[in-house]
């Protein structure tokens, strides 16, 4: 599994997960957010795969151990994109976008270089 390098660098940078410190109060620690993500990985058949996750690296370990129908049946892929979402009903809405393959999907690929 190959992990393009741009993308590389923001998983590295992470979510800062010290906890947070209320102003004027006693200290109260905010819980970790969840988050979801889109992502695409670029096949070695040249083939796009779009797909969402809460944890990209379990999904990323996943597709590299052929647990996924349409990924494990390729040598290779490489993460090219990726966003983070909040909340799981806008991940699944711009994953619903980017698979209708209309100007949000060719945007995006045109915007990374790809069209």
């Amino acid at each position: 599994m190959v992990v393009h390098p741009a993308v590389r660098e923001q998983l590295e940078q992470g979510s800062p997960s010290s906890p947070s410190r209320r102003a004027g109060s006693k200290t109260k620690y905010l819980r970790k957010a969840r988050m979801y993500y889109v992502y695409i990985l670029r096949l070695s058949s040249n083939k796009f795969y779009i797909g969402y996750t809460n944890d990209i690296d379990r999904r990323l370990k996943e597709h590299k151990n052929k647990k996924s129908y349409f990924v494990g049946r390729e040598n290779n892929f490489e993460l090219i994109y990726f966003e983070a979402f909040n909340d799981i009903s806008l991940a699944k809405d711009r994953e619903r976008k980017l698979k209708q393959y209309g100007s949000a999907y060719h945007g995006l690929l045109k915007r990374l270089k790809f069209l």
